[in-house]
């Protein structure tokens, strides 16, 4: 029977005892997908999977998404590949962001595998919106329970970006680059039915109705707000670390402080669903 430990800080659980390879069957999965949405995101040291068990276990809570942008492996199309060598100096998300708001139906979660990875440096902040939703005044609530803002790929991905890995490869397809969609700013999260704050500085464009000049200091506002110390935790990777956040409860942060080494880092992500107020 696996055991599930609050992470010690603002967001997240570690789950003990478990083998993904062999221990996730429909009702360890729905427990699983139950513990997502309750803490936002799961850990997971010591897990040796390969490339097929990562996609066994993604598909045991939705559908893949392949992803648009970033390269893919060269045998699996699923999973995405995040990597930074040596002579690289920029990494791939390295801001505070969610993945895929900018679709229609955003994702339910990623699952990143860790396979290789500095000996110091290169680990992931994450930062609860649940918590920053709860920690407003009444009277913010109130205004942004009203409002709805406009995501797009094209702020990270288009043909106009400054995103400099794409210049080595690592990201690419800009003309894909065509996705725009409208999100409640407060939804009420699928699984867990709380409220949680969805903007973010990766994707996020405006409110709707206003003007990107009008929206700015209010979004400037909520980014700094929910990225306050107290709602985030910090992880550290090791090999065969397995981070699987919710996309709809959480943000993360790729820390860029390991120049000279080399990091790989294996990407699933899961499809969602329509979101609600």
């Amino acid at each position: 029977m696996f055991e599930i430990q609050a992470a010690p800080g603002g967001v997240g659980a570690f789950v003990h005892g478990i083998d993904i390879r062999s221990d996730v069957n429909g009702n360890v999965a729905g427990e699983l997908k139950q513990a997502l949405g309750d803490y936002g995101v799961l850990f997971f040291r010591d897990q040796e999977i390969s490339e097929q068990d990562h996609i066994a276990f993604a598909e045991q809570f939705g559908q893949i998404n392949v992803n648009r942008f970033f390269a893919a492996n060269d045998r699996f199309p699923q999973i995405a590949m995040v990597v930074k060598e040596p002579d690289q100096t920029g990494n791939i998300g390295g801001g505070w962001h969610t993945d895929h708001s900018y679709d229609q139906e955003p994702a339910l979660g990623s699952i990143l595998v860790a396979r290789e990875v500095p000996e110091r440096g290169g680990d992931t902040l994450y930062a609860n919106m649940y918590a920053a939703y709860d920690a407003l005044s009444d009277g913010l609530k109130e205004t942004l329970n009203g409002l709805r803002a406009l995501h797009s790929s094209r702020r990270a991905f288009g043909a106009n970006t400054e995103y400099a890995p794409r210049k080595d490869g690592r990201i690419g397809n800009p003309e894909l680059a065509t996705q725009d969609s409208i999100h409640p700013v407060v939804i009420t999260h699928p699984i867990s039915g709380r409220k949680a704050l969805y903007v973010n500085g990766g994707f996020t464009i405006r409110f709707d109705g206003w003007t990107e000049d009008e929206s700015k200091p209010l979004l400037q506002y909520l980014y700094a707000h929910a990225s306050r110390p107290e709602f985030t935790y910090r992880f550290k990777w090791e090999k065969g670390s397995i981070a699987f956040w919710d996309n709809r409860a959480t943000w993360h942060y790729a820390v860029n402080d390991y120049h000279g080494s080399r990091r790989v880092m294996h990407r699933i992500t899961v499809e969602g669903c329509a979101l609600s107020a």
